[in-house]
């Protein structure tokens, strides 16, 4: 078993990173989900609804606390970030988290794109932005099982969004990992419970267009399933940092 594939995002919802290498900690990948953006109503700004920011990318220095903001690989905003007012986030009506607000061009840039008024919200030292679980992993097994049965041809795992990627497992192999332990790297990670998908997979990771009924398609071969977050469609598994270190490209995962 080995990692093929790293995944980030300085800005959630934002267009994917694929670093060589990430340090995790007890909050997540370092650098990953450092952001988001909320509405008026402190709610956390969704790719399943506004998949229009799928163009942009985000770059985030944070020796130089600086974020800059990106399509096309043209700078459209770039500023220092300097915390303001403690802010948190609502995530799917769920949960809360905690944040400052950061005041910059970010703001309105994203404010005219979206024509609605949003705030960039850096989050607090005790966690990042990513849902539920710090840490995400999928197999290329699972994402192969997938297009063999949806008969679409290839299918981007970006979709997912999915911190790391590993070959040499069968499909969904990751799904029977519950609360078992991993060297990888130099870190130490917890396999948790499997990942209730959601519409922002139906839209094109480049495009934000929707383009394919992804949960149909797993729902069609795998069926519904249960878990703690309901009856829906299950692909790929949460997991969490049990020791920090460096994730590398082509690490072994193996079982503690």
């Amino acid at each position: 078993m080995k990692v093929v594939n790293l995944s980030t995002t300085p800005v959630k919802g934002f267009a994917l990173h694929h670093p060589a290498s990430v340090e995790i900690t007890a909050r997540g990948a370092v650098g990953d989900r450092e952001f988001f953006f909320v509405d008026k109503e402190n709610t956390m700004l969704s790719f399943t609804k506004e998949g229009h920011i799928a163009p942009l990318q985000a770059n985030y220095d944070a020796k130089n606390a600086t974020l800059a903001i990106l399509e096309n690989g043209e700078v459209l905003v770039e500023a220092s970030v300097e915390e303001g007012p403690a802010q948190a986030g609502n995530f799917f009506n769920v949960w809360d988290v905690d944040g400052a607000l950061v005041d910059g061009p970010w703001n309105q840039l994203m404010s005219d794109r979206l024509g609605k008024e949003v705030r960039l919200i850096k989050t607090a030292p005790g966690r990042n932005g990513s849902d539920v679980e710090p840490l995400s992993l999928l197999s290329s097994a699972s994402m192969k099982a997938l297009e063999e049965s949806a008969q679409v041809g290839s299918i981007d795992p970006d979709r997912f969004r999915m911190l790391i990627q590993i070959d040499g497992v069968g499909a969904h192999e990751e799904d029977t990992w519950m609360d078992q332990e991993f060297f990888i790297g130099s870190a130490i990670i917890r396999a948790g419970e499997a990942v209730k998908r959601c519409a922002a997979t139906t839209r094109n990771p480049n495009s934000g267009i929707v383009d394919l009924k992804t949960l149909k398609h797993i729902g069609d071969y795998r069926g519904r399933q249960e878990s703690r977050f309901g009856t829906g469609f299950y692909f790929g598994i949460y997991a969490s940092c049990v020791q920090p270190g460096t994730i590398s490209i082509g690490d072994e995962l193996v079982k503690k």
